[in-house]
């Protein structure tokens, strides 16, 4: 959530960030209701001293002058419940507004007007060449049975499906490799849960933002959801928390699954495992003080890119510009893997800085040098999402027998199998 003071003090500032993140809002609509909700406010508040002097002197009154005092206060009563009134029909356009209004981006945020234009900053190896024409993973692993859709779409539904025999090893391989890369990286494992109340998803922006992409489970009892970002669980871990010490960020990395509807995309990917409902993700969250978020950020990309180096994946790493960036981050890159199968990169990593956006809402704050409050900032990475690091390892280290070659720096977490 923005900072309301610095809103009302430069809506300007608020107008060019929405338009460089090419978002429909009509800031001056809202501006109106909130100068009309704080007029009121203030009202509320007249009315509510001036009954309170009545309270003092009422039983010194003599009978008329009680009777006229009553009067007055009646009137009072009346124009109050009108101001409620009021309020109460303003109050879920408000809401609704400001609950949209997005972060303030990054000085260094690539500025464009269309996410083909997200900005290409670097890249690490050229695209992986054959001396055979590569296969599509799908077509791998299908003819290994190494995924079964068919059966999942039957015990599940569509954009589910089961994995097998060797390539489950080499998800798990997957997962230690980055969990001990990042544990010498001194963040902390975690493993959160993956239920959480419609709080926290609301503090971490997720509801009601992304309320067609949620699973809602037992709305009329356990009224939980199932969260498509452990994010989520982990950001909201400090809520309501003041952070006496924050001169060393708190870092935390864990594996979990995660579900979406993908409710924005049917039909889109469907035979690649991109974009399915139940999937599983390395991720990270860590804190810090405002100060520090710019450089914290470049070094979780930096580690982002040793990971990614090590497992030899040729990759471009972008600079996502204003319009294709979600509401909290203020500054966000990803590393998208070439996929020989394809013959195109895809994203598979990104790393935001989301500034105090979710740390006001979440209500996490610390302590400053001179033991002011302040909101801690937040920034989250997804590391690996393992789904797509397979695809990238089986397409870019494939062989024309139709095995597959085991990354180097992951043949220790496979028992020294070198291919599969």
């Amino acid at each position: 959530m923005i900072d309301l003071k610095l809103l009302r003090q430069n809506p300007l500032l608020m107008k060019e960030n929405i338009k460089k993140r090419n978002l429909n809002i009509d800031l001056d609509d809202f501006l109106q209701i909130d100068k009309d909700l704080l007029d009121m406010q203030a009202k509320l508040e007249n009315i509510k001293a001036t009954k309170n002097s009545f309270s003092k002197i009422i039983s010194s009154l003599s009978k008329e002058e009680k009777e006229v005092k009553l009067k007055e206060l009646k009137i009072l009563w009346e124009e109050e419940v009108l101001i409620w009134e009021k309020i109460k029909s303003l109050q879920p356009k408000y809401f609704d507004v400001l609950y949209r209004l997005p972060n303030y981006l990054d000085e260094t945020t690539a500025i464009w007007d269309d996410e083909s234009w997200n900005l290409v900053i670097d890249t690490f190896l050229k695209p992986t060449e054959f001396s055979f024409t590569p296969k599509p993973h799908y077509e791998i692993w299908e003819a290994k049975w190494w995924i079964d859709t068919t059966k999942s779409s039957e015990i599940s539904w569509a954009r589910f499906w089961y994995l097998k025999w060797e390539v489950v090893f080499l998800q798990f391989a997957i997962i230690q490799y980055a969990m001990q890369t990042l544990y010498k990286k001194w963040f902390s494992p975690i493993l959160p849960p993956v239920l959480v109340r419609e709080e926290a998803m609301f503090w971490t922006w997720f509801l009601p933002a992304w309320e067609d992409w949620v699973y809602r489970v037992n709305p009329e009892e356990d009224n939980l959801y199932l969260v498509g970002t452990a994010e989520v669980p982990v950001t909201s871990y400090h809520a309501k928390e003041i952070i006496e010490n924050l001169d060393n960020p708190i870092k935390y990395v864990w594996y979990s699954e995660c579900f979406r509807k993908e409710a924005w995309s049917a039909w889109k990917d469907m035979r690649w495992i991109l974009r399915w409902h139940q999937f599983q993700k390395v991720e990270m969250v860590s804190f810090c003080k405002q100060e520090d978020s710019s450089k914290l950020h470049n070094e979780m990309v930096a580690v982002e890119e040793e990971i990614w180096q090590w497992l030899k994946i040729p990759y471009q790493k972008l600079n996502i510009c204003s319009w294709d960036l979600w509401n909290p981050a203020m500054k966000k890159i990803d590393l998208e893997a070439w996929l020989p199968g394809q013959q195109k990169y895809r994203e598979v990593t990104s790393c935001s800085n989301v500034g105090d956006y979710q740390s006001r809402r979440l209500w996490i704050r610390y302590r400053d040098n001179e033991w002011n409050l302040k909101y801690a900032h937040t920034l989250n990475w997804t590391v690996i999402a393992l789904s797509r690091c397979l695809i990238a390892i089986i397409e870019n280290y494939q062989d024309s027998n139709w095995d597959v070659i085991i990354p180097e720096v992951l043949i220790p977490f496979m028992w020294w199998v070198k291919k599969i």
